[in-house]
């Protein structure tokens, strides 16, 4: 008798728990999307295009030069004594050096700023991420590329867009 009112229960505690999980509502975004979707993401991803483009242009510049300067150095190898042109070959060995030690800093700067960026959108979105859960009483929010498949129903990145670029409209990076 014991057991029979032990098993019905335990199967009335399961049956209860497994409505309160059926009951839990889930969503995705693709946050990726949003990003680039997004005018804030889009002026960020202009200003980083800018620079890329900036940095590339100067590297270019930099290297005519370097090649003028050797082409020049080279014309002049007969001419000039040896000690002379050792001492100009060394002088653009380190002007290559420091220039590089330059790019790699600007390139580091703007990786800095892509990830500053990041940050600052993540912290800008979640507050709306955790509005739209509860307004639309939804348990868990998942990023899309952590998923392997999913319902196009539970796609929540085109509502998520539109609140971010209601409410945001530009990021300040420092």
């Amino acid at each position: 008798m014991f057991r029979k009112t032990f098993l019905i229960v335990m199967l009335m505690l399961i049956n209860i728990s497994s409505n309160v999980f059926a009951e839990s509502k889930i969503a995705f975004i693709d946050l990726n999307y949003v990003f680039n979707n997004s005018s804030a993401g889009k002026l960020i991803n202009k200003n980083v295009e800018d620079k890329t483009k900036k940095i590339n242009s100067e590297f270019q510049d930099y290297s005519k030069k370097l090649d003028t300067q050797k082409k020049k150095l080279l014309a002049q190898k007969n001419v000039i004594n040896k000690e002379e042109y050792q001492k100009k070959l060394n002088d653009i060995e380190n002007n290559v050096n420091e220039y590089n030690q330059i790019i790699q800093k600007k390139n580091n700067d703007l990786r800095m700023y892509k990830e500053k960026a990041r940050v600052e959108f993540t912290n800008k979105l979640r507050p709306i991420l955790e509005k739209f859960a509860k307004d639309n009483s939804i348990s868990i929010i998942l990023k899309k590329e952590n998923l392997l498949i999913g319902r196009s129903n539970l796609d929540a990145t085109k509502n998520i867009l539109d609140l971010f670029n209601k409410d945001i409209k530009k990021l300040k990076i420092e």
